[in-house]
């Protein structure tokens, strides 16, 4: 299995979103998009805007540097940071990549990993975040998260579209549902 796809068991359940009438939506299956295109854009994405909610429930938006790992998104940071101390209170979040063409947007809780990480993860995480920003000279060591600092965030639904020139609005307009972990 790829670092970051989903084993069969958790593939999401892969529907048309609800959504008012008139916004074109086909009213078959034609034209869903595969979990397979979402998981290719987080591998690959390489700004992730995430959204949280201040205790006075107001809002709050941030891009950071993450890794798509076994069906979840990893990303780092302070836990005095406005975003996190926002997830410490709230972990609902909403993650978008930066396409408005080529949206992907997921919904779902974050939370901070336990420190240390076990090396394993530490150690996969360390190194695709290596390889991932190379340009940007971001190499985490295996052991930065030992005290803390690494946060996860788990997707419950995700929706995703494509508007290309020449496309049909709302064709592509795809809704995935994940099953919740056993336990």
């Amino acid at each position: 299995m790829e670092s970051g796809r989903l084993g069969a068991e958790r593939e999401p359940l892969v529907e048309r979103p609800t959504v008012p009438d008139g916004y074109g939506l086909p009213a078959d299956d034609s034209g869903l998009l595969e979990w397979a295109w979402a998981e290719e854009k987080l591998s690959t994405g390489l700004n992730y805007w995430v959204a949280t909610v201040r205790p006075d429930g107001r809002p709050h938006a941030t891009p950071v540097w993450g890794v798509w790992f076994d069906g979840a998104l990893y990303f780092d940071g302070s836990a005095e940071t406005r975003r996190m101390r926002n997830i410490a209170s709230n972990p609902n979040v909403a993650v978008h990549l930066e396409s408005g063409d080529e949206v992907l947007i997921l919904e779902g809780e974050a939370s901070a990993v336990p420190p240390p990480p076990s090396r394993a993860l530490a150690g996969s995480l360390a190194a695709a975040y290596a390889a991932k920003y190379v340009a940007h000279a971001y190499a985490p060591a295996v052991d930065q998260w030992d005290d803390g600092g690494l946060y996860v965030m788990r997707p419950r639904i995700g929706l995703g579209w494509t508007l290309r020139p020449g496309e049909e609005f709302g064709k592509s307009y795809t809704r995935w549902r994940f099953p919740r972990e056993a336990g």
